[in-house]
């Protein structure tokens, strides 16, 4: 049996549906309201921050992969997170589970640096902190030989569905609300976004694959573009020259006084000054017959999804 934690978002009900297409019909969906992905899943409602819980999550389970998220609240990251790391760390070491923990970028210093799996953490601001912590947790236990697991490692998301990112609601959103589309920051800074079904899809392939545990895996993005380029072709799929503006750093700043969601953004908002390449060169070398998905074929997904959702 492979199991998700924290299934009902984008990356788990993604990764429910790449592991049942190619890998195993036995699949148990983890969350605190858990609902069936495919209908040959079974189901376990659980508060990860309860330890004994946990461990009955991951009971009976070869693989199990850590794709939770929390909502954008740092108080509350600093609260759950680490704890929620811990016990389902232990849980696999007394299950003798495999772990897949999907991971994100925001330890990483944020400049011009190319990033690898060998850049050094240097986290900005206080959620920077706690995705460090977690990293360091597992890496750890990883070097120690305590348990067998694997990171995977993805920028910024941008996709269908359920799919939540600063580029999805500047951008998607604006165009499906017929508003004007808003870019952080700079317009001519390359940036690396990752497609979110390529993210499961990658993310399951890595734990399907043994001889890649023990590693941290920069998951596959397509060749950066700047938000320009980016607006530029999606202008040219929907057929419409869609206007944009750069919102400078200081409103930003002023909105954060005002309102909380801009507020628990202000951390992550210095990385759109500057060049945001990120190295999946290791993992195109080990997995050459991975199709990424381009940002035209992405973009032209989103566009068809919008469509047929009117």
């Amino acid at each position: 049996m492979q199991t998700i934690l924290g299934a009902n978002g984008q990356i788990g009900e993604e990764l429910a549906r790449e592991l049942k297409r190619n890998y195993t019909s036995n699949i148990r969906i983890v969350s605190r309201n858990a609902k069936k992905v495919n209908d040959t899943d079974t189901v376990f409602s659980a508060d990860l921050s309860d330890r004994e819980k946990a461990i009955e999550a991951v009971k009976g389970s070869e693989i199990a992969y850590f794709t939770l998220g929390l909502p954008m609240d740092t108080g509350l990251w600093e609260k759950q997170f680490l704890t929620i790391m811990k016990n389902v760390i232990d849980a696999c070491k007394i299950n003798g589970t495999k772990l897949v923990f999907f991971d994100n970028t925001y330890m990483y210093p944020q400049n011009n640096e190319v990033l690898t799996e060998q850049t050094v953490f240097a986290p900005v601001g206080r959620k920077g902190m706690v995705r460090k912590k977690m990293a360091d947790m597992l890496l750890k236990e990883m070097k120690a030989e305590t348990i067998k697991a694997v990171i995977c490692r993805a920028p910024e998301f941008y996709g269908p569905g359920k799919t939540q990112s600063i580029t999805n609601s500047l951008i998607f959103n604006a165009i499906k609300e017929n508003k004007k589309l808003k870019v952080p920051l700079r317009d001519d800074k390359l940036r690396s976004l990752i497609w979110t079904p390529d993210a499961s899809r990658a993310t399951a392939l890595i734990g399907n694959t043994p001889e890649a545990y023990g590693q941290t895996w920069h998951l596959p993005v397509d060749n950066p573009l700047t938000y320009k380029e980016f607006i530029a072709l999606a202008s040219e799929i929907y057929g419409k020259e869609f206007k944009y503006s750069v919102i400078p750093k200081l409103a930003f700043s002023i909105g954060s006084l005002f309102n909380k969601n801009a507020k628990e953004l202000q951390e992550l908002i210095p990385r759109y000054q500057y060049d945001n390449l990120f190295d999946d060169s290791k993992f195109r070398k080990r997995f050459p017959e991975f199709n990424v998905t381009t940002y035209r074929k992405g973009i032209e997904q989103i566009k068809k999804e919008q469509q047929s959702a009117k």
